[in-house]
């Protein structure tokens, strides 16, 4: 693909930060406090801490599905359920809506103060517009997007006034007007398209200039977009590119997730977790407010 005239593509390569050959690796988020990276395997239920030693280590094991991890101000550790948002005992801290009985959470992460914003999709083969888009603070959820298929991706703008979001099936990321007070997410239109022929758009990430780094679920990249245009491809070794983060003490180094679950036949590196050298930093993760 080539970029607009004026904007200069970098074209980068991620290597192997460790093997774990997940099923379904997504949802990497730094933890400070433990200089890790905490990564879930969505249908295993199994939440997990990598070092950049290459060490990874089985944090905890839940009875459902895991779609995505936040953390507390005090870096304790929550889960994104079938339920809602639980910690590491299973106990319920803010609930959604049994809207079927076969949905789950996917991708979801804090908000600028202190939110869970997270999606639903079905268990199994996505159901269209079967799922939604939550966010909860252990009162009332409020719900953003009706009719999601597979609520994937979030971030947010500098100036919390603007939230980005995927619905894979889509091939787009979408922009809305995000009133951070309230946590209401109105005049959703296209940011950018993604060709269908470079993967589907699945998790993603920003970095201190703005840019969205989003993985490509069968694209084998992470492509960067600026101001709407792609300006970065990081070519992984293995399809199945899940979901980026920024990690390190600096924030300026790119971990990579990635799956093997519906593959023809094993791949050497499919499930494994990856890392990039990018020439940008990111920015500190959200956490969950007071109100956990």
């Amino acid at each position: 693909m080539v970029p607009p005239s004026g904007w200069v593509l970098s074209e980068l390569k991620a290597v192997t930060l460790a093997r774990v050959g997940a099923e379904l690796g997504e949802g990497p988020l730094w933890r400070t406090e433990t200089s890790e990276v905490l990564w879930v395997d969505i249908l295993r239920g199994e939440i997990h801490a990598l070092g950049f030693d290459g060490i990874d280590r089985l944090v905890a094991t839940l009875d459902e599905p895991v779609g995505a991890v936040a953390l507390d101000r005090a870096g304790q550790i929550f889960a994104a359920t079938p339920r809602g948002l639980v910690d590491l005992d299973g106990r319920l801290h803010a609930a959604i809506p049994a809207e079927a009985d076969d949905l789950r959470m996917n991708d979801g992460k804090p908000d600028p103060l202190g939110r869970f914003v997270g999606g639903t999709m079905t268990l199994g083969e996505p159901r269209p517009s079967a799922g939604s888009l939550w966010s909860l603070n252990g009162q009332d959820p409020q719900k953003l997007v009706s009719g999601a298929t597979i609520s994937n991706g979030l971030a947010w703008n500098a100036a919390s006034t603007e939230m980005y979001w995927i619905d894979t099936p889509t091939g787009r990321i979408d922009i809305f007007d995000y009133d951070a007070a309230s946590g209401g997410a109105i005049n959703r239109r296209t940011w950018v398209e993604i060709p269908a022929d470079v993967g589907s758009p699945d998790g993603m990430c920003i970095d201190s200039e703005g840019g969205l780094w989003v993985a490509l679920w069968g694209g084998s990249a992470v492509h960067r977009y600026e101001a709407g245009e792609l300006t970065a491809v990081v070519e992984i070794p293995t399809p199945l590119v899940t979901c980026p983060t920024f990690a390190g003490r600096e924030l300026d180094r790119l971990v990579v997730t990635t799956a093997s679950i519906e593959l023809d036949e094993p791949r050497d590196g499919a499930g494994d977790i990856y890392l990039a050298e990018v020439g940008v930093t990111g920015v500190d993760p959200y956490r969950l407010g007071e109100w956990i």
